[in-house]
């Protein structure tokens, strides 16, 4: 019998979970798993709120449609009549510039438009800016030839192709948003592979991106589904034996040594217990997965050391939208650089964003603090986030009603900074981990910070346990 602990039990951990569930359902005997969970629930910062008609999520409200493993999951899960997609045709982003809101041109992919047209009447971009864009397209066979043989900052990459203004405006709001990150750090090869794939062979992101959409059948942005991302979790968890799950240990310790792994876990109600595992899925959040390597490999936790970013959400549902005038849209960002001007990082507008979440003429706003902002927030109560929240909101959006219901949630350490050189560190690091032997790292600190990316991992992991208990 092959023994398998899982030391996490976020999305990453119970999926790996699901995994060893699903693929030894008719020989149980073949392996046996214990999951640590340190907290009281599973899913990490996967959860949602449903109360008077409003879905909230506490986390991510969705994932990229692109991307095919969480959809693969759910369906998989009975759960494709939950599935729902973004309203992309209502799609539109707003930059808080100067303390109004100026849309983003329509048909943009992150800061690179499809439709240069569309450009000219946009009231974000200076004329410089515009011009800008259109040079993009006639340096096309120059970026091609320049494209760097080593890895660069995002700053470094949009500057190139476009200017301070495209970075200031789109770049660092829009990556801000997804990573919680310095743009002057982040690197472009870990979080905007295909657009450096699209200068390596079109030179031009903006021709690449039109031939791409040219040939490409249009699918929706996001993907979620309709009772709110927790379902997922819920699903996944019902999949999973309640005997394998933990909760309320916390991993102290891990030791390496010719028979295997040892993991010393502490509930917190009597002494430590120690116990041996052939296989170990480290699924928590990196910073954390360092800590518990260290005294194993020095040099592994040492390219596990990374900056992580951590963001406050305060959601507010309002029973009568006509009582909250928004413009069309998603929602809209808000540049680092105007931080002096507003604490927020962002807001999605929820019930415009996708169907289903608000009770029939109601409104859900999510506001997002990030950077200092968030380490602020972290410590204030719930009432003085939302306060704060409110008050922000008003300022860009007008006067609010008193919302029906509140909810805040804080995500420490939540938003792992894929710095440059990022994949050369993870190409070492997976060199190091796979001479340990049986040890896997799963988590956003890795190979990708959305739901498909660790739901991919996960599965591949536990896939390779089982194949063990084949030979």
């Amino acid at each position: 019998m092959r023994r398998i602990a899982i030391i996490g039990g976020g999305v990453a951990g119970i999926t790996a979970a699901y995994e060893l569930a699903r693929l030894t359902q008719n020989d149980r005997n073949s392996i046996a798993v214990t999951l640590y969970e340190a907290s009281s629930r599973l899913g990490g910062i996967v959860e949602t709120v449903r109360e008077g008609g409003f879905v909230i999520e506490g986390g991510p409200d969705g994932w990229v449609s692109e991307k095919p493993w969480a959809r693969e999951l759910a369906v998989e899960l009975g759960m494709a009549g939950e599935l729902i997609h973004s309203n992309d045709e209502g799609r539109k982003t707003y930059v808080l510039v100067d303390g109004s809101l100026k849309a983003m041109p329509d048909g943009m992919r992150m800061m690179v438009p499809a439709d240069l047209a569309a450009l000219d009447s946009s009231e974000l971009f200076s004329a410089e800016a515009k011009q800008a864009y259109r040079d993009e397209v006639a340096r096309a066979e120059e970026l091609k030839a320049a494209a760097p043989t080593r890895d660069e900052s995002v700053a470094e990459f949009v500057k190139r192709h476009f200017g301070d203004e495209v970075l200031t405006k789109i770049g660092a709001p829009l990556l801000s948003g997804v990573f919680g990150g310095d743009v002057n750090r982040l690197s472009v090869r870990a979080v905007m592979a295909p657009f450096v794939a699209m200068e390596r062979e079109h030179g031009s992101l903006v021709a690449a991106l039109q031939a791409k959409e040219s040939s490409q059948k249009r699918t929706p942005i996001f993907t979620t589904l309709h009772n709110g991302l927790g379902s997922l979790v819920d699903n996944i968890v019902a999949a999973v034996p309640r005997a394998w799950v933990q909760f309320g240990t916390r991993v102290t310790r891990m030791e390496r040594d010719r028979d295997g792994w040892w993991v010393s876990a502490s509930s917190g109600h009597g002494p430590e217990e120690r116990e041996r595992f052939d296989a170990v899925l480290l699924a928590t959040p990196v910073h954390i997965a360092a800590q518990l390597l260290a005294p194993v490999d020095a040099r592994a936790a040492e390219l596990m050391q990374m900056e992580a970013s951590s963001a406050v959400i305060a959601a507010f549902g309002f029973d009568h939208a006509a009582h909250v005038a928004l413009p069309p849209g998603f929602g809209f960002l808000v540049p680092p650089d105007s931080n002096a001007s507003s604490l927020l990082m962002a807001c999605t507008f929820m019930d415009q964003k996708f169907p289903g979440r608000v009770p029939a003429g109601g409104r859900l706003l999510r506001a997002f603090f990030g950077g200092r902002a968030a380490e602020r927030m972290m410590r204030c109560g719930n009432d003085e986030v939302a306060a704060v929240a409110r008050m922000e909101l008003a300022h860009i959006l007008g006067p609010l009603p008193e919302p029906r219901v509140t909810v805040v949630r804080r995500l420490p350490l939540s938003l792992p900074q894929y710095g440059v050189g990022h994949l050369e560190r993870m190409a070492e690091l997976d060199a190091r981990v796979g001479a340990l032997g049986d040890l896997w790292l799963l988590g956003n600190g890795y190979r990708g910070v959305g739901l498909p990316d660790l739901i991919r991992d996960a599965r591949a992991a536990a896939q390779q346990q089982t194949a063990h208990t084949i030979q």
